[in-house]
């Protein structure tokens, strides 16, 4: 996988990551919880996690249809990668954004810094989650990605996300509920 992440808390931030304090990671759970009535499981009775909202979109990251080793690592890459893309071109105004992982500490990500990083540029949390939920949104949860890691499920939701991430994901990966509504099988 050529998605460089820096699992060790005791080090360095990347480029672009700023550690939020106790009080703003409060805060930013606080409204998400609100917002989305996050309800964390293991089990498939429990899930979806949240509330997705309209407009969103929820992928299937399930690597069932995957064979190999670097496939797989090949789709988490390109995840990350049109993900920050989108972050990058659609919010190029203020491409800032909140990071939370739950039960661990939470972030301000500067996508542009990250990206301009280039090769340097190391997720601290990725979009893909990989045994965390991951969140990465905009201030006031308008817009962004939430990662289910037992679902194995990445929803982007916000009419931009929508029209930019959800749009190109869409190209590859299944899409298991728009809306919150589950996709009939066609």
């Amino acid at each position: 996988m050529t998605t460089k992440l820096t699992m060790d808390f005791g080090s360095t931030l990347p480029i672009g990551w700023t550690e939020l304090d106790r009080t703003a990671q409060t805060q930013h759970w606080s409204v998400f919880n609100n917002k989305f009535g996050f309800r964390p499981g293991t089990e498939p009775e429990s899930w979806p996690a949240i509330a997705e909202p309209a407009p969103s979109m929820t992928f299937d990251l399930d690597a069932h249809t995957v064979r190999t080793t670097a496939s797989w690592s090949a789709r988490v890459d390109a995840v990350n990668a049109e993900a920050l893309r989108c972050f990058v071109t659609e919010f190029s105004d203020n491409p800032t954004f909140v990071v939370l992982d739950w039960q661990h500490p939470g972030y301000s990500f500067d996508a542009e810094a990250h990206a301009d990083a280039a090769e340097n540029g190391e997720w601290r949390v990725p979009v893909h989650p990989d045994g965390d939920y991951y969140i990465f949104a905009r201030d006031g949860f308008t817009e962004g990605t939430f990662g289910h890691p037992w679902e194995r499920t990445l929803c982007v939701f916000g009419p931009r996300m929508v029209a930019t991430l959800g749009r190109t994901l869409a190209t590859w990966l299944p899409t298991i509920r728009v809306d919150g509504e589950q996709v009939t099988a066609q």
